[in-house]
C-alpha cells in the first residue's frame, strides 16, 4: 500500500472522527411521558364515572406513539367496544384533538379528515380526548359504550382525576 493512500485514508478517518464528536455533543431531546400510573388512573376512573350513570363501557389510553398503555373493559361493555375506544384514543392523540370536533369535522366533509379515516386505528366519533402535560400532548385516552354521546365526560372524568400525575 503506498503512503499517498495511509494519509488519504488516515484524513478521512480523522475527519469522520470529528464529524462524530460533534454529534455526541449534540443535545438529546427530551419529552414528557405519560406515567403508567396516570394512564391506568385515566382508564378506571372514566369506567367508574360511566358505570355510576348505568354504561356499561371499556376506556383506553395511549401514550404518545399510539401505543396502549392501560385498557380496561367494564362489566357488560360489548366486545366491539375495546377497539372503538382503542381508535378514539389513538385518533385524539394523533391529531391532538377531541374526538368531537374530529367527528364534527368529518360530519362537514372536510376533505383532509375523510382522507385521514382511511389511515389504521383512526375514527371520527365522539368520546376521545389528547392527554395533555402543560402543552405537551403525552396521550390520548378514548371510551366506548355508552349511549348518546355520554363518552366525553366519563373521559374527562379520568383526566381530571389525573391532574396531579400529568403536572
Amino acid at each position: 500500500m503506498s503512503s499517498k493512500c495511509l494519509r488519504i485514508g488516515a484524513g478521512a478517518i480523522l475527519a469522520a472522527a470529528g464529524l462524530w464528536g460533534s454529534a455526541a455533543d449534540a443535545q438529546l431531546k427530551t419529552q414528557k411521558v405519560l406515567p403508567y400510573d396516570a394512564a391506568k388512573l385515566i382508564a378506571s376512573t372514566a369506567v367508574e364515572a360511566c358505570l355510576a350513570k348505568g354504561f356499561h363501557v371499556s376506556a383506553v389510553v395511549v401514550d404518545r406513539d399510539g401505543e396502549t398503555v392501560a385498557l380496561l373493559r367494564g362489566d357488560g361493555a360489548g366486545p366491539h367496544t375495546v377497539e372503538n375506544a382503542r381508535r378514539k384514543a389513538y385518533t385524539a392523540n394523533s391529531f391532538k384533538t377531541d374526538t368531537a370536533s374530529y367527528a364534527k369535522r368529518f360530519a362537514d366533509n372536510d376533505p383532509l379528515v375523510r382522507q385521514q379515516v382511511t389511515l389504521p386505528s383512526v375514527i371520527a366519533i365522539g368520546g376521545g380526548l389528547p392527554i395533555k402535560v402543560g402543552d405537551d400532548i403525552v396521550g390520548g385516552a378514548g371510551v366506548s359504550g355508552s349511549p348518546n354521546n355520554n363518552d366525553e365526560p366519563c373521559v374527562q372524568a379520568g383526566l381530571d382525576k389525573a391532574r396531579e400525575l400529568l403536572q
